[in-house]
């Protein structure tokens, strides 16, 4: 059966300190599974295949301040490319190199540029009826893929960006640096489920956890924790095997909590809080290519200091998300 891989590396949103980000893996056939768009679901890629992939996140955010002379975060496109392969069944590892232009309103200071490195190791398991919980095998077929699916992943991000990146006015500010400066480390589990022939659950569950760096003006700074939980279904529209096509509805729910960053020492002000996203989108399969795109928006927030936090999560007006692979 041939299948189609979906995942994504998301370091996004940047607040006056940050958005970082986790990775969301995932793959679905014309027929069975389906795939979300950016959470992650249990599939890993086929023995010996190969992933391309590339995506955009564009971030709106809401503005506040009408006076000029303070201009505020306006939006970010977080690009990425990244490559997987499958080394064995349940084996799969990939690499992603994001791309990041964080722009201010006019007056205000931009910063674009290539990003730390990610790595991440995949590793899928299933749980069958009287066989219990045990690594995917090489080959399953249609009725196999009905059981439970369930995937470990880990990694993180290696210092390749420019964690000491000056803005056009001299300065460093953390929250618009290339690299956090130091690796980071991730960890998530997956656990998918056709419902029927048509419809997918999926849950998701992660942790990013971050390291102090100095930086070269002498300022120090910990990024605060952040913590998923993603529960999404897939339904698939359309399909027509002659063709190799498949078009699926998808509606996700992401709850995201953020932890202080630790600035200097010390707790900053205007970092963390708790956020629940709601994103409806599509996806496209065509043969060994796949197209997906949604519309995100917070629905609920409960940021630690909201009234100063424009630019951090949960204070966009909307987030586009569009992603393209193909696996060969």
């Amino acid at each position: 059966m041939k299948r189609i891989l979906v995942c994504a590396l998301m370091l996004g949103a940047p607040a006056v300190h940050a958005h970082h980000g986790v990775a969301s893996l995932g793959s679905a056939a014309l027929e069975g599974p389906g795939a979300p768009i950016e959470s992650a679901s249990s599939a890993v890629l086929p023995k010996g295949k190969t992933l391309l992939y590339a995506k955009l996140d564009h971030a709106k955010y809401k503005t506040f301040d009408p006076d000029p002379t303070h201009p505020e975060s306006d939006y970010a496109n977080y690009w990425m490319v990244g490559v997987g392969h499958g080394f064995a069944p349940w084996l799969s590892l990939y690499l992603f190199a994001p791309y990041h232009a964080k722009i201010d309103e006019p007056g205000g200071l931009d910063s674009k540029g290539w990003a730390d490195h990610a790595i991440l190791a995949q590793i899928g398991f299933k749980h069958e009826p009287g066989q219990g919980l045990r690594l995917v095998p090489e080959k399953e077929s249609l009725d196999d893929l009905e059981d439970w699916h369930f995937t470990l992943y880990f990694g993180g991000t290696l210092p390749t960006g420019n964690a000491n990146h000056r803005l056009a006015d001299g300065s460093i500010d953390p929250g618009k640096a290339h690299g956090f400066g130091k690796p980071t480390a991730s960890v998530g589990m997956t656990a998918s489920k056709l419902l029927s022939p048509a419809t997918t659950l999926h849950v998701e569950a992660s942790t990013l956890r971050f390291r102090t760096h100095r930086y070269a003006d002498g300022n120090t700074m910990r990024f605060g924790h952040e913590n998923r939980l993603n529960i999404a279904l897939t339904r698939r529209l359309q399909g027509d095997a002659e063709k190799r096509l498949r078009l699926d509805g998808v509606i996700e729910a992401q709850f995201l909590s953020l932890g202080r960053d630790i600035e200097n020492g010390k707790a900053a002000s205007a970092t963390g809080g708790r956020v629940l996203y709601l994103m409806p989108g599509l996806r496209l399969y065509h043969d060994r290519m796949s197209f997906a795109a949604g519309v995100k928006k917070p629905l609920w927030t409960r940021l630690n200091e909201e009234s100063m936090q424009q630019g951090a999560e949960g204070k966009e007006k909307y987030r586009l998300l569009f992603s393209l692979s193909y696996i060969f």
